[in-house]
């Protein structure tokens, strides 16, 4: 018997369910929108918090899933990131130089704005001149589309030539990993277009709002965070399911025998690997005007490692394992790093938790790995395996089964 899309994935309506409650749960909470008790930068923070659970969830899917373990699709998340920056730097600084020179005696000309705004934008790296990739900083739509192309073709081109070669394994995570290297190192130069070390800045000033406090501008952006996520969570869930699903975690197991079955297992791989690239850059640009700020250190390898240490803690495999693993270890990192966890004086040493956060983080992945290989998620697990099973039908050729008794539970 066919079951709907649903009843396969019963865990999309308990996600998206607790999402909702979470969601309003923090609307009413919130400054701009209930009673005050969350300060407006912790909803930034939750509101970021959800757009790296979904690159999260698209990092499960290609390591957990497929098997693929890539380090850098933190940076599909920062070019997402970049993109987006790029229109909201233009579209403010030339809010700004449009203001500031409409008192001059002559009207000024709209190349005369473009050289200005040119001018505040790379002052910082000795330039006033607009790079080529610029060329559509001035179009919303465009940009947008960048988001989205960018991240996509860097992804398409990269696996085309991986996995056509057939890399696997090791060699292909370095592969990924020297792509994020060269791609931050690149951006690190001042003569990227993207002024080097010191990045975007100001992206949480958004465009035609200078009137909106950023109380109201961040519940709106945690809003659509929870959105994004939703359907990320959704579109993830279908591509796992069914026969893609069952080809994916084939390739993961045994691709040479999913070869020899007769499935192209390079276009599987390939789709795959672009289609989470493209939501990480996505989650991206949801996440730096709620940051306000994306330099190349983002991008930098790290920090894709980073991911992998919470889609493993959360639990690989899992969808709602990587949603749980990156709450857990991103909103702990904010507590400990941002001074919330009182410092533990030991007498003879005073152990501040922003030094040790890192190697605490480094030990949690450790335990998880040798003593709790399922993660978070198995928590999940121990809760469910103790429900009686949903079935429907006849079940058992023995007469001991209880099958009319067991179809009906």
């Amino acid at each position: 018997m066919n079951r709907s899309f649903i009843a396969r994935n019963p865990s999309i309506l308990v996600f998206l369910a607790l999402l909702a409650a979470f969601t309003l749960g923090v609307t009413v909470l919130a400054e701009a929108t209930g009673i005050g008790l969350i300060s407006t930068s912790f909803v930034k923070t939750l509101g970021k918090t959800l757009c790296l659970c979904l690159v999260a969830i698209a990092m499960d899917v290609v390591w957990g899933y497929c098997g693929i373990l890539s380090l850098g699709h933190m940076a599909f998340f920062g070019l997402g990131g970049y993109a987006i920056g790029q229109w909201l730097m233009y579209a403010r600084t030339e809010l700004i130089v449009t203001e500031s020179l409409s008192a001059a005696a002559i009207p000024p000309t709209p190349d005369e704005i473009h050289s200005a705004i040119g001018t505040q934008i790379f002052s910082v790296v000795g330039s006033s001149e607009f790079p080529l990739i610029w060329s559509f900083a001035d179009s919303l739509f465009l940009q947008l589309l960048m988001v989205i192309l960018v991240p996509g073709l860097l992804a398409l081109v990269f696996g085309w030539l991986a996995f056509r070669s057939r890399v696997t394994g090791v060699y292909l995570s370095i592969l990924t990993q020297a792509m994020t290297l060269a791609l931050s190192l690149y951006l690190f130069q001042n003569d990227s277009g993207l002024r080097g070390n010191n990045g975007l800045s100001g992206l949480q000033n958004i465009p035609g709002l200078a009137q909106t406090s950023q109380a109201v501008i961040s519940i709106a952006f945690f809003w659509a965070s929870a959105l994004a996520l939703a359907l990320g969570y959704v579109l993830f869930a279908w591509v796992t399911s069914g026969k893609m699903g069952s080809v994916i975690r084939g390739i993961r197991d045994n691709e040479s025998r999913v070869r020899f079955l007769g499935y192209h297992v390079e276009t599987y791989k390939l789709f795959v690997f672009t289609l989470t690239a493209v939501v990480a850059g996505l989650a991206g640009a949801l996440y730096y005007p709620q940051a306000g700020i994306i330099n190349p250190a983002e991008i930098a390898p790290i920090a894709s490692i980073y991911l992998a240490v919470w889609v493993a803690i959360g639990g690989r495999g899992r969808l709602y394992g990587a949603v749980l693993g990156t709450a857990f270890v991103s909103l702990l990192s904010s507590w400990f790093t941002g001074g919330g966890a009182p410092d533990v004086d030991l007498g003879v040493y005073r152990i501040q938790w922003t030094d040790w956060w890192l190697l605490l983080l480094g030990l949690s992945f450790v335990a998880v790995t040798l003593f709790a290989p399922k993660g978070l998620g198995g928590l999940v697990d121990l809760v469910s395996d103790r429900l009686p099973p949903f079935r429907v039908g006849d079940y058992g050729p023995d007469k001991g089964a209880l099958r009319r008794e067991e179809g009906q539970k």
